[in-house]
């Protein structure tokens, strides 16, 4: 294979996923590759699969057809959660080459160099119960923010999710290594880094250590501006991290929460670890001490049972708890999964349908968290991309914010006042007075 030396990486799924991509490309470019655009005709392509939805499996064979017009002769090797579940399946898709599973991937070099375009795909793979060492990851280059990875796996087993059996079981390097990736960071001129993880509430466990341990640690890194928690699960999310994140300057005020039910008989039937009265009490104690925070939340619609009594619960709960925007997932059927067998299936139509609704109530309390950031002021982080003479940024408290673009202030922070918002739902801004420490630099 040393003649191919041109690479594509095509990511699918969560900022986990985007964080090891960007990792493995590393490990490419130092082996002497060349990394190119997925349309710029490259001799292998990668592609890190998700499995939470079936969309996602349909969206793999999609990538690998459109992969083939480009290149016919391209060598495609399929990675991820996807692979993992199911390699034997996406093994005969045809024009795949190699399949790894998640024990092999980290690996991709060692098995390319002994491979040769033969038309016959082949599967690497073991069992997940093999899969036990974590591997450090982290995101560089692809977006203004950097996903840095600490915890990988779950050990949940929730009846709709497929996760573990992609994943394996949880599992963190300790608080040591886990800064010093941070610190590799910290030297690449990055101002935000995002935690990922599957679950990463859990992170430390094996080393007898724990989130908040590294949260407060992370906090004393040089050199980056903001740390932001990507999700955390309402039973892991202590009021010790709360409290923290309320006086931190770099933890910023913003929770995602997996929610998915507002029923406490569904989120039982689920296997969650927590009821409503628990995660009323974390939004709580959120609002009491960081008023300004953003909280997202996942939801799910259409679980099996799921009656309309319990979905209207859900519809109230969120109503009464009043989060910023929610992730709304209709429910799809999964293979190994435990909530596939208990039948009282909700008909398609109406999964869609309840889907809707919540859709419409995300854009309703988004729309009133914006308002209420009107005529506040914070600090934008900008990033990178230009659409009809304007870029984009967000704010610590996550309201995405809007300007002319100006190349000059790409990944830099600058100070401003939030106006009004637009038709489009974002909010326009003014530069404050003093201009920040970017815009003094660009005036010079």
């Amino acid at each position: 294979m040393s003649q191919y030396k041109k690479v594509s990486f095509y990511t699918l799924g969560c900022k986990l996923n985007f964080s090891e991509t960007s990792t493995i490309a590393r490990e490419f470019e130092k082996a002497g590759y060349a990394r190119v655009e997925f349309e710029h005709t490259p001799d292998i392509y990668v592609i890190n699969t998700c499995s939470v939805t079936d969309n996602a499996d349909k969206k793999c064979r999609q990538l690998v057809k459109r992969a083939l017009k480009v290149n016919p002769e391209a060598f495609v090797i399929i990675i991820g959660c996807y692979a993992q579940l199911k390699p034997d399946e996406i093994v005969r898709i045809p024009g795949v080459d190699l399949v790894l599973g998640a024990n092999e991937k980290f690996n991709v070099l060692d098995h390319i160099e002994s491979l040769e375009k033969e038309g016959k795909g082949k599967a690497i793979y073991e069992p997940i119960k093999s899969t036990k060492d974590f591997v450090p990851s982290f995101s560089l280059g692809d977006r203004t923010r950097t996903f840095l990875k600490v915890q990988d796996g779950c050990d949940y087993f929730c009846s709709f999710c497929t996760i573990p059996l992609a994943r394996g079981r949880s599992r963190s390097a300790d608080i040591q290594t886990t800064l010093l990736e941070a610190e590799k960071v910290a030297k690449e001129d990055v101002k935000e880094v995002v935690l990922t993880g599957v679950n990463i509430g859990d992170f430390g466990k094996d080393h007898n250590e724990n989130f908040f341990g590294l949260v407060t640690e992370l906090d004393k890194i040089e050199g980056i501006d903001r740390f932001r928690i990507s999700s955390i699960e309402p039973n892991l999310l202590s009021d010790d991290i709360i409290e923290f994140a309320a006086k931190s300057k770099k933890f910023v005020p913003h929770f995602h929460i997996p929610l998915q039910s507002g029923s406490d008989i569904l989120l039982q039937s689920m296997r969650r670890r927590y009821g409503t009265e628990l995660y009323r009490n974390r939004i709580a104690k959120i609002k009491e001490l960081i008023p300004d925070c953003c909280i997202g939340i996942d939801v799910i619609v259409g679980y099996p049972g799921e009656t309309e009594e319990e979905f209207l619960k859900t519809v109230e709960f969120i109503k009464e708890i009043e989060p910023s925007y929610l992730h709304v997932f209709t429910y799809s059927e999964r293979n190994n999964t435990t909530a596939v067998r208990m039948g009282k299936a909700v008909p398609q139509e109406v999964r869609k349908e309840r889907s809707k609704i919540l859709r419409l109530l995300s854009a309703k309390l988004k729309r009133a968290f914006y308002e209420q950031n009107q005529q506040k002021d914070e600090v934008v982080l900008f990033e990178g991309t230009e659409e009809n003479g304007l870029m984009f940024g967000f704010t610590s408290n996550y309201v995405k914010v809007k300007t002319a673009y100006n190349p000059m202030m790409v990944n830099q922070m600058a100070d401003v006042k939030m106006t009004q918002l637009d038709r489009d739902g974002l909010m326009k801004i003014e530069f404050s007075e003093q201009r920040s420490r970017l815009e003094a630099r660009v005036s010079n």
